[in-house]
């Protein structure tokens, strides 16, 4: 043999040797990797406690008597955006009535990337919606030009919140927006509340509100990421609503209001479609997003949780169906709360065990985004101008200007605290039903596994990951973070 072939033979053995040394590594790497565990437990006065640290024994095969939570990074899915909450006239209005200590509280708890959870996205109400404390527009009625435009109305209190929201994240927040209802003049029923529908006469003038509301507000310096084409379009509410059906949507969408963005030099802006229910979702969007001309428009679906009126369980499968049928279409949960709010359940477990339940079923089912409605409410559930009064993650007794927590605030906080943007869900896959759980990798190399358990029992499982397992328990009704790294 030649000395260049031999050369070259001792090459590829080398480069064998050491792939065959790195494809080794990344499968025992694991090993060496320390757990950190935060828990969420009813009973417990310490919610989001650091309760240990896991380390990790050889477990090649598990066995069926074996409860366990396995974990593959090797498999991702869709890319992580984040979580916040809906800055409402009626959370900037109660949020201005607190004293300053409480006000620095609040932004702390929700904001801050280290003392807080560390919310990322933010939405708000374009003219008003049933949590504020009356109906209102930015436009004088019939100026159908829209010439006498102005955000007077909100520089009271939601822009002040939203600011200082976005300060408090570290100066940027991606905040999104959407109508409840046109103004009452462009309606069906000359009504903002009760449902009606759009005139078409006002297709554009209404196409050219959104603009002169993005422009406004981000005069004011607050960047618009993205808005919503109308919040609930299939629900006749008793406040503010506007009916569209798929059809409706998609032409106006088509023919107006993507057009409109585009020109205005908004195409970049994330525009969302549907905004409602899991239940019809698949019909909205296949009809949306089966248009090429629609679909060029749109970012994304967004969807809400209240399908549960109807007695039906939450409809995760809708969601699966439709990020399959539309893989390159963005999921974001819009907007969900516990309703028919009552200060005597201020405490009740289950506020934060929907959340937690949904959340992980959400983002198994390919949510990037993940939206709560109000982040703040008073010790009524509002303000609220229909009295339609609900729970939010926080209120405020306006009285004594302190803050109650209720636990939602904390089943959020163990996803929004500990997964960043950017981060990749990958596979959770429990083998009891008892358990659920969602994992994401995140950005710099670290692994967030969630696991919940709303059941009475306590299950002891161990974390497995290529070939390795951590030996942990899930106490009765607890959240927990799992922090590989």
């Amino acid at each position: 043999m030649n000395k260049s072939k031999q050369i070259i033979l001792l090459a590829a053995l080398t480069f064998t040797t050491v792939s065959s040394f790195a494809q080794q590594k990344a499968k025992t790497s694991f090993s060496t990797k320390k757990v950190i565990v935060y828990s969420t437990v009813k009973g417990s006065d310490k919610p989001m406690e650091e309760t240990g640290t896991l380390t990790f024994k050889t477990l090649k095969q598990p066995v069926e008597t074996q409860t366990l939570v396995f974990v593959d990074p090797t498999k991702t899915f869709q890319t992580f955006i984040g979580i916040g909450g809906a800055i409402t006239d009626a959370s900037a209005e109660v949020f201005a009535k607190l004293p300053k200590a409480a006000q620095q509280e609040f932004l702390t708890a929700y904001y801050d990337k280290k003392k807080g959870i560390g919310y990322t996205i933010a939405r708000t109400n374009i003219n008003s919606c049933d949590f504020s404390s009356d109906s209102y527009t930015y436009v004088a009625e019939h100026d159908k030009a829209l010439k006498t435009f102005n955000i007077e109305h909100d520089r009271k209190f939601k822009i002040p919140l939203i600011k200082q929201a976005t300060a408090a994240a570290g100066g940027k927040i991606n905040l999104f927006v959407s109508p409840w209802s046109p103004p009452a003049w462009m309606k069906t029923n000359n009504s903002m509340l009760k449902g009606g529908s759009l005139l078409p006469a006002y297709n554009q003038s209404w196409a050219n509100y959104y603009v002169k509301f993005i422009q406004a507000y981000e005069k004011e310096g607050m960047p618009i990421w993205g808005l919503t084409v109308q919040n609930e379009p299939m629900a006749t509410q008793r406040w503010e609503s506007c009916l569209y059906t798929a059809e409706e949507e998609r032409d106006f969408i088509k023919n107006f209001l993507g057009p409109t963005l585009q020109k205005n030099n908004m195409a970049s802006k994330k525009l969302i479609g549907w905004d409602h229910n899991r239940d019809l979702i698949y019909q909205r969007a296949s009809t949306l997003l089966n248009d090429p001309q629609t679909a060029k428009y749109l970012w994304g679906i967004g969807f809400h949780w209240y399908e549960t009126w109807t007695g039906s369980t939450q409809n995760f499968e809708n969601l699966k169906r439709v990020h399959e049928a539309f893989p390159t279409k963005q999921l974001i949960f819009t907007e969900g709360c516990v309703e028919k709010f009552s200060l005597d359940r201020i405490n009740d477990w289950s506020l934060g065990e929907r959340y937690g339940f949904s959340m992980i079923n959400d983002f198994n089912a390919g949510t990037a985004a993940w939206t709560d409605w109000n982040v703040l409410l008073d010790e009524n559930g509002g303000p609220n101008h229909v009295g339609n009064f609900c729970f939010a993650p926080i209120h405020a007794n306006v009285q004594t200007g302190k803050l109650m927590y209720t636990n939602s605030y904390y089943y959020i906080g163990h996803f929004s605290k500990f997964i960043k943007p950017g981060a990749k869900r990958i596979i959770s896959s429990p083998s009891r039903s008892m358990l659920i759980s969602t994992a994401f990798q995140n950005p710099d190399g670290s692994v967030v596994v969630v696991v919940m358990n709303n059941t009475d029992q306590k299950l002891p499982y161990q974390l497995w990951i290529q070939g390795n397992a951590a030996e942990t328990e899930s106490l009765p009704h607890s959240i927990s973070t799992l922090i590989i790294k």
